[in-house]
């Protein structure tokens, strides 16, 4: 069973940041579901490790500010 991981990401803020996080976290490796919650500034994420997770929102352009499971 894939545990899910709760990264909080402060410089979210319309759908084009969504869309941008979710296009780089998808393709990680073992990630099985990926869920945004643009007012909570949050991305839900099952699977996957979670250095390449907090690399790939990175690579979107966003920073991540802590994790919670």
């Amino acid at each position: 069973m894939s545990s899910t991981t709760i990264f909080n990401v402060p410089g979210m803020s319309c759908e084009h940041c969504v869309s941008a996080i979710n296009g780089e976290v998808v393709n990680v490796d073992g990630v099985s579901d990926v869920t945004i919650d643009l007012e909570a500034k949050t991305v839900a994420v099952t699977g996957g490790d979670d250095t390449a997770i907090i690399e790939a929102i990175d690579e979107a352009g966003y920073d991540v500010a802590g994790t919670a499971v």
